[in-house]
Order: structure tokens, then sequence, then C-alpha cells
């Protein structure tokens, strides 16, 4: 066996290591990151508090009046979507710069360098240059429906930290939507919604998975020649 065809081999041996390892570790991330955004239960209630002949104790909840609005971990909340940003950028750049310099003929014993009745030393310099740039960006998006979350924490001001995610399976794909942030119990309605705007550090994610976005993906290779790192 030839050195060169036992290299190549090797070669695509290790190209071939490497990618299954990165599926795998790709694989894994996914599964540990559905197990962060898997919805919050409810707090296990304590027990019961003995019977000492009062009505009212400290640590039973007592509801007289049922709020069906969120405010304990694990309720759920429901999200109004309502995004709608537009965002636009111009720029425009001009520079102008002239030099000139005139370098006289030296003199020697009074009288000037010449030929020909000419000066022969006389030099002048002069250079001039020019720039005009301009660019533009308009960038829009914008993204509506509801979506319902549950709370995963209560904050220690009263506002509720909220997380949640929604699957889509569609033929071969999936559509995957995902939001968290901070709301207000203040601004959640009457009927148990919020608009998404009035979500504080707001992480709304919209992606998909399967054949449908590896379809409207870039190879590894095509990645490469379009990235910083290719130099022509």
């Amino acid at each position: 066996m030839s050195y060169p065809s036992v290299y190549a081999r090797l070669v695509s041996a290790s190209l071939l290591v490497a990618a299954l390892a990165g599926c795998a570790g790709m694989q894994q991330r996914q599964k540990q990151e559905d197990a962060e955004w898997a919805a919050t239960a409810p707090v296990e209630k304590t027990a019961p508090p003995p019977a000492d002949g009062s009505i009212y104790h400290d640590m039973q909840n007592l509801e007289l009046f049922n709020d069906p609005r969120a405010h304990r971990i694990g309720d759920i909340l429901t999200i109004n979507l309502v995004e709608a940003m537009q965002a636009s950028k111009k720029s425009e750049t001009t520079t102008a710069k002239t030099d000139k310099v005139n370098v006289g003929a030296p003199e020697i014993l009074g009288h000037s360098l010449s030929v020909g009745g000419g000066a022969a030393a006389n030099s002048a310099l002069n250079t001039a240059n020019s720039f005009d740039g301009s660019g533009s960006s308009t960038q829009s998006n914008q993204l509506t429906g509801e979506f319902t979350v549950t709370v995963a924490q209560r904050l220690s001001n009263g506002n509720l930290m909220v997380r949640g995610e929604k699957w889509l399976t569609i033929n071969q794909g999936q559509e995957l939507i995902r939001l968290s942030g901070i709301v207000r119990p203040e601004d959640i309605e009457q009927d148990n919604s919020v608009d998404s705007t009035r979500v504080a550090d707001a992480r709304i994610t919209y992606t998909g998975r399967g054949t449908l976005d590896q379809a409207n993906t870039q190879g590894w290779l095509a990645k490469f020649f379009n990235s910083k790192w290719m130099p022509f």
C-alpha cells in the first residue's frame, strides 16, 4: 500500500471521528437545553398545621377570593406576542486633503545652481487625496400570536420570572418558540394575559429543527468560504 493512500485514509478517518464527535456534542447540548426549558411544577404544599383550635395559621394559604391571575410558582400565564420593531441606519463620510510643497534651489557663493540658465535644484511636491463613502442599513421584524408560559420564580419584590416553550411538529420538521423574562403582577390583565412588550429582559427565540431547517442551513464548507477566514 502506497504512502499517499495510507495518509488519505488517516485523514478521512480523522474527519469522520471529528464529525461524529461534533454531532454527539450537539445532541447532548440540545438535550441539556431542553431540560432547562421544561415546564416548572408548582411548589409542594407543606404539611397541614396541627389542630390547636385556631381558625387561622400563618403558614396556611387562605384565599377568600380566588384570583385567576398568575402569582405563584408553577402558575400559567399567557403572553400576547405583539413584537413589531424597525430600525434603520444611514451614514455618509467625505474627506479631502491637498498638500503642496515648493523647495527652492540652494545657493553656493551667492549663486544658485543652474543648467542652461535655469534653476537645476528647484523641486515641488503636490499631493491630493479624497474619500467619499456612504452606507445604509434597514431591518424590521414582526411576531404576533399568543404563547403560554409558567412562572419559574417569584422574586423578592413580587415580580414573576416566567419561562416556557412551544413545539410544533409539521411533517418532517419542528418549529420551536421559547420565551423568558420578568413580569410585574400589576401588568397582568384580568384574563391572565400580558403583552410581550411588558416583559422585562425578554428573550424570544423562534427557530426550527429537522429536515426543513437543515435544507435552509449552509454546510460547513460553504460557511468556511463565506467566513472572514477565507483569504479570497
